[in-house]
Formats: C-alpha cells, sequence, structure tokens
C-alpha cells in the first residue's frame, strides 16, 4: 500500500503539492490551522487564500518569466491555474482575480477530491517519521518556527513583509481620477481600462511624500531587525530612499493620459487595481505599508480622487518566515538532515504566489513518484520551475540569500545568436522557447507521467 504524503499548510504551494500528489494516484493529506487558529492577515478559512496582492503578475508567456511560469503549471495541471482561469478579472496583460471567488473555488476542489484529506489542525512541531511537505508560508506559527530552528541550526528564520491597502470603489472620486492600463496594455476594452489613476502634481506628490515620511510607523520588537524583500517594500521605506524613489517605483506616471486634463502630464500617479469580480473593491498598487492605521487614512485621502476614500481594508506589516534553502535542502527539496522532510512554497526563499504555487507543485509530484517507488529527477534548470529550483538549493549563495521572484537572471544563458548579440526581446522569447521545449519533455518522462496522463 502506498503511504500518503502529509502537506502542512493549506496556502498556494499546500494546494498544489496536494493536487499533484492526487493526480499522480497518491493520497495527500493537508494539515491546515485556520480558522481554527486564524492569523492577523487570513479573513478566511479557505485554502489559497490571497493575502496581500491579487495578482499572479504578467500572463505574457513568450516573454516574461512568471508567465512562462504560469505556462508551465498549466501544463502540468495546475489546479491555481485553472481557478485563476475561471475567476479572472481585467487588469492588462496580468492574470488578477477575484480573490474571495478563487480560494472558495481552490477550496471546494480540493475538499472534493477522493484523495485528499482536509485536516483543520496545527502541527506545532516537525515531524519524526513518514513522508512530509513543509509549505506553511510567510506566516508559519511561532511553535512550527522554533521546531524548524532547532532541526536546521538557523539563526535567523524571519524577515519583514508588508500588505496595501483596499479602497472601496463607490468611495473614489473619478471626477479627478480615470480609468485606464498603461500605455493601454491589453486585448479589450475592460483589460484597457482595469486600472483606477490618481494623478498628482508636483506639489501634491511632495506633500504626500512629506506625509508620509511624518506618519507615525508600526514599532519593531526589542531584538526584531527589518530586511524587507525589495519587490515588497513598504512605501515609507522607498520613500526614505529618496524624494523621487516613489514616482520612479510604483507612482510613475508613464504611459498614462488623463482625460480630465490630457494636456497636463502628472508628476506621479497612484494606481488601484479592481480586486473583486462586481468591481467594488481596488487595491492600492505598491502601497504595502507599516504605517499605524490611523495614519494610513489621513495620509492617503491626501491622494487627490481619495479625499473620501473608504477602505476595506488597510495596511500592516507581518513576519515572514523562510529558511536558508541553499545550505540546507538537497536538489529534489528535501531537508538534508531529514529527508523525509520537504520544504515548498515561500518557506524555501521564492517570493510570490506564482513562484510559491510552483515549488508546491514540483514537491507534491516528487514525493507522490517517491511514494510510488520511483526516483524522480528534478525539471532541467531551462525551464522556469527547474530555475528556481536551482537557485533555492544551491544557486544562490547562502551567505546572502534572500527571497527571489522568477526572473530570466536565474536561467543558464542562452547560445548567441550568428550575427551578434540578441535583442532583449529575441532573448526573451529565446528563453521561454528554450523552456517550454524543455519542460514539455521532462513532463512527458518526469515523476508520475504515466499516471498523471491516465
Amino acid at each position: 500500500m502506498i503511504e500518503p504524503v502529509h502537506i502542512v499548510g493549506g496556502g498556494m504551494a499546500g494546494v498544489e503539492a496536494a493536487w499533484a500528489c492526487a493526480r499522480a494516484g497518491v493520497r495527500a493529506v493537508i494539515h491546515e490551522m485556520r480558522p481554527r487558529t486564524g492569523t492577523f492577515a487570513h479573513r478566511t478559512g479557505d485554502l489559497a487564500e490571497m493575502v496581500c496582492s491579487n495578482s499572479f503578475r504578467s500572463d505574457d508567456h513568450e516573454r516574461n518569466a512568471v508567465g512562462l511560469l504560469h505556462w508551465e503549471m498549466r501544463a502540468a495541471g495546475s489546479l491555481l491555474m485553472e481557478m485563476a482561469d475561471r475567476h479572472r478579472l481585467p487588469a492588462g496583460g496580468a492574470l488578477a482575480v477575484d480573490r474571495d471567488g478563487f480560494s472558495a473555488a481552490v477550496t471546494e476542489a480540493v475538499r472534493a477530491h477522493p484523495l485528499i484529506e482536509l485536516r483543520e489542525e496545527e502541527i506545532t512541531a516537525l515531524p519524526e517519521g513518514g513522508r512530509w511537505i513543509i509549505a506553511t508560508g510567510p506566516l508559519t506559527s511561532g511553535a512550527l518556527a522554533e521546531s524548524i530552528r532547532a532541526a536546521t541550526g538557523a539563526e535567523h528564520l524571519a524577515f519583514f513583509d508588508a500588505i496595501a491597502p483596499i479602497v472601496h470603489a463607490d468611495s473614489i472620486d473619478m471626477d479627478i481620477c480615470w480609468r485606464q492600463s498603461r500605455y493601454d496594455k491589453g486585448e479589450t476594452e475592460d483589460e484597457r481600462r482595469a486600472y483606477i489613476n490618481c494623478p498628482l502634481t508636483r506639489e501634491e506628490y511632495e506633500a504626500f511624500v512629506d506625509a508620509l515620511l511624518a506618519a507615525p510607523k508600526t514599532e519593531f520588537r526589542e531584538g526584531e531587525t527589518a530586511g524587507y524583500f525589495d519587490g515588497c517594500l513598504p512605501i515609507e521605506v522607498m520613500a526614505e530612499r529618496g524624494r523621487d524613489t516613489l514616482r520612479h517605483g510604483p507612482m510613475k506616471p508613464v504611459g498614462l493620459t488623463n482625460p480630465h486634463r490630457p494636456h497636463e502630464k502628472p508628476h506621479a500617479v497612484v494606481q488601484l487595481r479592481q480586486d473583486n469580480a462586481l468591481g467594488t473593491l481596488f487595491n492600492m498598487v505598491g502601497f504595502q505599508t507599516k504605517m499605524r492605521h490611523g495614519a494610513q487614512v489621513e495620509v492617503f485621502r491626501t491622494i487627490p480622487g481619495l479625499a473620501h476614500a473608504s477602505f476595506a481594508r488597510l495596511g500592516g506589516i507581518h513576519r515572514n518566515t523562510f529558511i536558508n534553502s541553499p545550505a540546507l535542502l538537497d536538489g529534489r527539496m528535501r531537508l538534508r538532515a531529514r529527508p523525509h522532510l520537504r520544504f515548498a512554497g515561500q518557506i524555501t526563499g521564492v517570493e510570490g504566489y506564482v513562484e510559491s504555487g510552483a515549488m508546491g507543485l514540483l514537491a507534491g509530484r516528487l514525493a507522490a513518484a517517491e511514494a510510488r517507488g520511483e526516483a524522480p529527477e528534478p525539471p532541467p534548470p531551462e525551464t522556469a520551475t527547474g530555475a528556481l529550483l536551482a537557485h533555492i538549493t544551491g544557486g544562490a549563495d547562502a551567505r546572502t540569500f534572500q527571497p527571489m521572484n522568477v526572473n530570466f537572471g536565474l536561467f543558464p544563458p542562452l547560445e548567441e545568436a550568428r550575427g551578434g548579440r540578441r535583442g532583449r526581446a529575441d532573448r526573451y522569447k529565446g528563453y521561454t522557447d528554450r523552456a517550454k521545449a524543455a519542460w514539455t519533455a521532462w513532463l512527458a518522462a518526469g515523476p508520475g507521467a504515466a499516471r498523471a496522463a491516465e
């Protein structure tokens, strides 16, 4: 009898791991502490709840690394990608979803699968036997984090991450704001109008930065230090790096024309992205913050168009747990000191919903293959999934290891085209063409291939 694979955590990685096991004919047991034990960031007891952005980022699978990761996951039968496609929202070239509909559909699919069991319980220590995948994500409970610390000898597991506010659409002043995706990206009119834009003059921008820098912030407890992931910096940390940092980052005004004042280019723009299918909620793009809640309301209402903004959720700061994977994991995501334990998702040092799901999918396929008595090979580094795996299991320097999004810098270089260097667009297309061929071949011969094809 094939022993089950136990998975700790019902987030993006845990769900994909369980689904991959079930597709390979191996029973999976998800141990999820919510809703019995909640976190400050989660609102529901649903699986794969999106607590920060509602976007899976670019869906361009020909010239974008995360879009390529979407393609690979879809080709491997990803549950997350299937449900994201079903609950897609207009977002230009990005894959954004109705977060509540998405997580509810994922939960329903998992509960309905005959080979997946969901246990609502907290695992407080690393198990000693069996076959386990630890996919607890950035909000790993304190007790389990301490158990991981003891088992790995790691001195530091935590850095800090921040989430962005969500605004009620009917509280946005559309006599000041307008709907437009940057550079009018999108194939449909809805996609080209997927974002709401709030324009700021130079004087308004300078006043906003002053208010932002002066606002009271969340303080760290004694002994804690902040080591933010650069891709998710709080806006006030960005502002501290220079007064123009924001307008060259999340508040950049390029690719947009204000129809209320078509001959005046805004000095900066705040973008809000649709957050649910009804179009009643909008996420402040790139506005992760550690400001205190009262200060957030006061400061954000200085933004033109948001003077009377009503917030469905304010921003916040939280502990993000990850292990030093290059020093601890082997090439099949197993803890070297305890190979019955695999780690997957953000706890391994990949950053983002898609990356977490991809590592969960891979961990599930590898664990299921081992449970069936196979000797699985990891995907080649020419693929997006394989490039991420190679990075966290030895490609990165363990001494300076920090969370990383998928990007073409993680891929083996391409052979140069005859006649000189490739242009950037051609180079990116070269990466994706090569990756798709390699991924297709790996799926055909990889772990659980015969069973998954049934």
